[in-house]
């Protein structure tokens, strides 16, 4: 068998994630034409290269069908919910860090927690008829936030792109996502609760506790594993 190494596929993260390698003795290249999801390693024997989108390595890692991956905590956590059983850290890569927060209108000027958002979202739906609809892709982290901060009375809308908007369009009054700079959520007047991060991420090298595993194999993983630990 081969170690597969599972990396993102396009864009910055794959530019910084070849980058990082580079720097421990490990040289990640793509092969082929930009859609062409092939590529090589050198500088170690043992190890394969599979480019996939960021959002689709944890799914993979946890399948078993990747020994290794490149991705942020936020997906990892999000997509999995029994992360710790299928998936390890093994290092946080000290790049591509985002905060996943909870932000409101700045119209709000009395709401600056979630106790206050909770107290918000009894209001509105008593006024309303109809829950405080929060927009967000991360379903799963933010539900498990809201509930233990004690915020019952909402709604969560799916939203898979410009998230950020969603409040000025109306079909959300509060969202969730990831930023990084702040900067987005200012021009979309919103701001972020002073108790509402619910998770700060970054690119981490994640193995698989289920991939399959040949005795050469453990050889292979032990030693990269040191090397870019």
């Amino acid at each position: 068998m081969t170690i597969k190494l599972g990396v993102p596929s396009k864009g910055r993260l794959m530019d910084k994630t070849f980058d990082w390698f580079a720097k421990r003795g490990v040289t990640l290249t793509r092969t082929g034409s930009d859609r062409e999801y092939a590529g090589a390693v050198a500088g170690i024997d043992g190890v394969a290269l599979v480019l996939l989108s960021a959002g689709e390595i944890p799914r993979e890692l946890a399948a078993g069908r990747i020994h290794l991956g490149v991705t942020g905590t936020d997906l990892v956590q999000d997509k999995l919910p029994l992360w710790e059983q299928q998936v390890e850290p093994i290092v946080e890569m000290g790049f591509g860090h985002a905060d996943l927060v909870l932000a409101v209108p700045t119209a709000w000027v009395d709401v600056d927690l979630t106790d206050d958002l909770d107290a918000v979202a009894a209001m509105f739906r008593a006024r309303h008829g109809f829950r405080l609809r929060i927009a967000t892709k991360y379903h799963r982290l933010v539900r498990e936030f809201l509930r233990d901060a004690g915020v019952a009375d909402y709604a969560l809308v799916d939203s898979q792109g410009a998230t950020e908007g969603t409040v000025a369009n109306e079909t959300a009054e509060a969202i969730a996502d990831i930023t990084s700079s702040g900067e987005t959520l200012s021009a979309n007047h919103l701001k972020v609760l002073s108790d509402g991060l619910i998770l700060a991420s970054q690119a981490t090298l994640w193995r698989s506790r289920v991939a399959p595993l040949e005795d050469a194999d453990r050889a292979v993983l032990r030693d990269l594993s040191e090397r870019l630990a």
